[in-house]
C-alpha cells in the first residue's frame, strides 16, 4: 500500500531528479541513496521485518529492470539508482508497473525527440531503414544513423512512468 508519506517522498523525488537530469544530465546519489533508505524505513516503520523487506524487493526489481539498459549504455547510472530508489519505495509489484509505463513513456519521449530533430518524415525515414537494416542481419545490426545529437534525460521517462502508476494507469489491470 502507498501510503500519502510515500507519494509526498516520490513526488519531490521526482522533482528534484528531473530537475537535476535536465540541468546537468544527471540524478545525484545525494538525492537517490536517502531515497532508497527512507523507503526501506517508512515499510519498517509501518509492518516491521516483513514490509521492509518488502521495500528491499522493490529496490531490487527497480534496479535490477535497469541494469541491462544500463549496461548497453542506454541509460545512465543515475537512472538505475532513481528506479531502485522509486522501487523502495512502492514495491515490487509496482516497481514493474512503473518500469513497464517509464520504458513506454521513454519510447515516445524519444520519438518526439526524434520528430523534434529531423521531422516526421526523416523521421520516419531513418526509423524503417534501421528495422529493414536489423531484419535483414537478423536483429545484429542497426543503423547508427538514428542517433541523436543530444542525451536524453531518462529520469523524466521514470518520473512520468511514477506518475501515470500513481494517476491510476496500471499496465496489468491490478
Amino acid at each position: 500500500m502507498i501510503l500519502p508519506i510515500m507519494i509526498i517522498l516520490l513526488t519531490a523525488l521526482l522533482i528534484i531528479a528531473s530537475y537535476t537530469d535536465l540541468q546537468w544530465s544527471r540524478i545525484p546519489n545525494w538525492l537517490t541513496f536517502p531515497a532508497m533508505g527512507l523507503g526501506m524505513v517508512l515499510h519498517s516503520w509501518i509492518g516491521g521485518l516483513g514490509d521492509a523487506l518488502f521495500g528491499l524487493a522493490g529496490l531490487g526489481v527497480g534496479m535490477g529492470l535497469f541494469l541491462l539498459p544500463y549496461a548497453c549504455k542506454a541509460i545512465g547510472a543515475g537512472d538505475v539508482k532513481l528506479m531502485a530508489a522509486v522501487g523502495a519505495i512502492v514495491g515490487p509489484s509496482s516497481a514493474l508497473s512503473i518500469a513497464i509505463l517509464s520504458v513506454l513513456a521513454g519510447g515516445i519521449y524519444a520519438l518526439g525527440a526524434m520528430t523534434y530533430q529531423w521531422g516526421l518524415a526523416g523521421t520516419a525515414k531513418k526509423l524503417a531503414y534501421s528495422a529493414y537494416g536489423a531484419f535483414v542481419t537478423g536483429g545484429l545490426a542497426w543503423s547508427g544513423d538514428i542517433q541523436l545529437p543530444f542525451k536524453l534525460r531518462y529520469g523524466l521517462a521514470i518520473a512520468a512512468g511514477t506518475l501515470l502508476f500513481l494517476g491510476g494507469i496500471q499496465p496489468f489491470g491490478g
